[in-house]
C-alpha cells in the first residue's frame, strides 16, 4: 500500500539546506520527538510535522506534506501512520518510511502501557480532566491553523478549481454526515478530472 501511493506521488530527492542531516536515524528522531510530545490526536501531529521537515529542516514542501496528508487520511488505517510512512518513503525508500512508523507509532504505545496501570487513579481525577479540557481548546486553535496555512496558497495563487474543491468538500463535511474518507477520494477524482481538462485545453492552444 505505502509503496502504491509512494509511486503515485513519485519519489524525489529531500530538498532544503540540512539535506545532510538527512538520515534513517534522524527521521526516527524526528518523527519518535514529535509524537512523544503531542497531545491530541493524529491531525495535532500535522502543524508540528510541517513546522519540523517543512520550515526548520526543508525535506519537503509545504505541497507535498499537503498532498501526504490527504493520501494519508484516505488510505486505510491511522492517518499520521499512514502519513509519516509515506513522507519517510518519499526521503529514504521503504527504510524510511519503517524509520518514520516506528518513530511516530512507539511513544504513545510506552505511554498508554505506562497510562493503564494508573487508569483507574487519572480517571476520576478533576485536575487532570480539566488539563484536558484546557488542552482541547488549544488543539482545536492548533488544527484551525493547519487548515488555513495548508489552504493559503490555494487561495494565494487564485487556483478557481482548487478553491471550488475546498469551498465545496468543507460545506459536505460541515453539513452532511458522510464519511471524510469518501469526501477525500471524490476531491481526488475531481481533481483528476480537472486536471485532464485542463491539459487538453492547453493542447488545444
Amino acid at each position: 500500500m505505502i509503496q502504491v501511493f509512494a509511486k503515485f506521488l513519485g519519489k524525489e530527492k529531500a530538498l532544503g539546506k540540512n539535506i545532510s542531516k538527512l538520515s534513517h536515524w534522524t527521521i526516527f528522531v524526528h518523527t519518535f520527538s514529535i509524537s512523544a510530545f503531542t497531545i491530541g490526536g493524529g491531525y495535532v501531529m500535522i502543524p508540528l510535522m510541517r513546522e519540523r521537515f517543512v520550515k526548520k529542516l526543508g525535506w519537503i514542501s509545504e505541497t507535498e506534506l499537503t498532498e501526504l496528508t490527504a493520501l494519508g487520511q484516505s488510505a486505510p488505517g491511522a492517518m499520521v501512520i499512514n502519513t509519516s510512512a509515506l513522507m519517510g518513503y518519499r526521503l529514504l525508500g521503504f527504510w524510511g518510511a519503517i524509520c518514520a512508523v516506528l518513530g511516530t507509532a512507539l511513544p504513545p504505545l510506552l505511554i498508554l502501557s505506562v497510562i493503564s496501570y494508573f487508569y483507574e487513579i487519572i480517571r476520576d481525577n478533576r485536575y487532570v480532566s480539566a488539563a484536558f479540557r484546557g488542552m482541547s481548546a488549544g488543539i482545536a486553535a492548533v488544527i484551525a491553523d493547519t487548515v488555513f496555512s495548508m489552504a493559503a496558497p490555494y487561495f494565494k495563487e487564485k487556483e478557481k478549481p482548487s478553491i471550488a474543491i475546498i469551498v465545496l468538500a468543507f460545506l459536505v463535511a460541515f453539513f452532511l454526515d458522510i464519511n471524510a474518507a469518501f469526501i477525500i477520494i471524490s476531491c481526488g477524482i475531481a481533481g483528476i478530472i480537472m486536471g485532464a481538462i485542463s491539459r487538453r485545453r492547453r493542447k488545444k492552444l
